[in-house]
């Protein structure tokens, strides 16, 4: 079920809808040097996903990317207990009930460095989206700051993409724009992740993609 992008970078595709979008989902496993696992956006846990996942290494980190994407992550904090729980520090107003370790942040360094780094999209404060660079891949990380769908079979989806001018491509939504309240600071946010190191682009929603996203991500923020 885990199909691998890299030796220690893995994905685990499910479906996903919501109001009416067709938008699939995406789980990205990252196995970190102790042979540890680190999760980023945690799909819905049942007894296959998680045989998947333990043959891969012990869970070690469940990381909530944005305060949009927690519908699993009780479920893996329950099953996996000594696992610590990552998330934006918005998600904890939002979620009384999850149990949080660490709250996000640009500066922190717990199951991230050398392997990852993460930078926060300042200037969208209700989606409090982290990025991530997991360096041995040269891969960057995004959630729902942009979507890379190219094929549907959602007329809805298909239809809303292209009046967004993202269907089949890398892209922020309309929606996404209509949160922005900083641009300046998102314009910041693009320029420091343009200057990562980074090839392939791994989002949540629709295909991951392999090669040039150094220029895919200039181009889907050049609204900015």
């Amino acid at each position: 079920m885990l199909r691998p992008l890299s030796n220690d970078l893995f994905v685990l595709d499910v479906p996903f809808r919501m109001k009416g979008f067709d938008l699939g989902g995406r789980m990205t496993v990252v196995r970190l040097p102790d042979g540890g696992l680190w999760l980023h956006s945690p799909v819905k846990l049942d007894a296959a996903v998680r045989q998947a996942v333990d043959a891969v290494g012990p869970v070690r980190f469940l990381v909530a990317p944005n305060i949009m994407h927690h519908l699993s992550l009780g479920d893996w904090a329950a099953a996996y207990p000594s696992a610590r729980v990552l998330a934006p520090a918005g998600l904890r107003a939002k979620r009384k009930d999850l149990r949080i370790d660490v709250e996000l942040s640009d500066v922190m360094d717990v199951g991230q460095s050398p392997t990852l780094e993460l930078l926060l999209a300042h200037g969208v404060p209700k989606l409090e989206e982290f990025a991530f660079l997991h360096r041995p891949s040269r891969t960057l990380l995004l959630t729902d700051l942009a979507f890379n769908i190219h094929d549907s079979s959602s007329w809805l989806t298909r239809n809303y993409l292209k009046l967004c001018g993202a269907y089949g491509r890398l892209a922020p939504t309309w929606l996404l724009k209509t949160m922005v309240k900083d641009k300046a600071a998102l314009r910041a946010w693009r320029d420091r992740v343009l200057s990562w190191d980074f090839d392939r682009v791994v989002p949540c929603h629709g295909q991951v993609l392999e090669r040039g996203g150094k220029e895919a991500m200039r181009d889907a923020f050049a609204w900015l």
